[in-house]
């Protein structure tokens, strides 16, 4: 057992200050063990949201010296034994209270994106699909909703072009649906102009704080911007329009 010290954001949307804590801190600890310790020993109306504490249900995503992170997952073994841990709310979304952040915003969004659409059964009634393209998209499917992507994500910390750009996690839900072979529904131009690919710049920040390590920017977001550029940039296609009309 040993002593850290932890500097712990405390108030609301209004305002608010870092409180100081030292607390002993035991083996083999994460960071939301020793949260709860000080929750329950030197500041029992602190507000935390966790659920699983097994790294699944995203519920415990913050700040943690600077790096947006689930704290379940977050080892203190990680931090040197001097080190003073600040722990504060996502930094994108509004605050409720503590560490506690309202994302209500993202199920917004997920709300505006066209839903599944299968085409046709085949003759013997039954769906096919090659076991690559079910892998392609059960990558996607791995998200557990945490938002560190869209914490770490700068055009959303621009509050000014939030409703501009969904976000990576919203940019991948797209991905699994448009790369999904069943699916019928054309989405690449509501990528462009109303999910807002093109303010992506590929930065990988949100593919770095993935927890379920999901190579957002390489496998979701990058097939989807060049999806846009063939449909609406490509100088061939754009000369056939221009022809054929079409």
């Amino acid at each position: 057992m040993s002593e850290r010290a932890f500097r712990i954001w405390r108030g609301t949307a209004a305002g608010g200050e870092f409180g100081e804590h030292r607390i002993d801190v035991d083996e083999g600890m994460v960071v939301l063990d020793v949260l709860h310790r000080i929750q329950a020993k030197q500041a029992n109306d602190l507000a935390i949201r966790w659920n699983c504490k097994a790294g699944k249900c995203g519920s415990c995503s913050m700040e943690i010296n600077g790096r947006p992170r689930l704290a379940c997952m977050t080892r203190m073994n990680l931090f040197a034994d001097r080190e003073t841990i600040t722990v504060q709310p996502l930094k994108a979304f509004p605050v409720i209270r503590d560490l506690v952040t309202d994302v209500s915003w993202n199920f917004e969004q997920n709300k505006r994106i066209p839903p599944f659409r299968p085409g046709p059964k085949g003759s013997d009634g039954q769906y096919r699909m090659h076991q690559k393209d079910v892998d392609r998209v059960q990558e996607f499917r791995k998200c557990i909703e945490c938002y560190l992507c869209q914490d770490v994500c700068h055009v959303l910390r621009d509050q000014s072009r939030k409703d501009a750009f969904v976000g990576p996690r919203f940019m991948i839900r797209l991905a699994s649906l448009e790369m999904h072979p069943l699916d019928t529904a054309d989405r690449i131009p509501a990528v462009r102009k109303e999910f807002g690919s093109g303010f992506c710049n590929i930065t990988r920040c949100c593919t770095e704080v993935c927890p379920e390590h999901i190579e957002i920017t390489d496998n979701g977001i990058i097939p989807l911007k060049e999806r846009v550029v063939d449909r609406f940039y490509d100088p061939l296609l754009w000369l056939g329009r221009k022809i054929f009309g079409r």
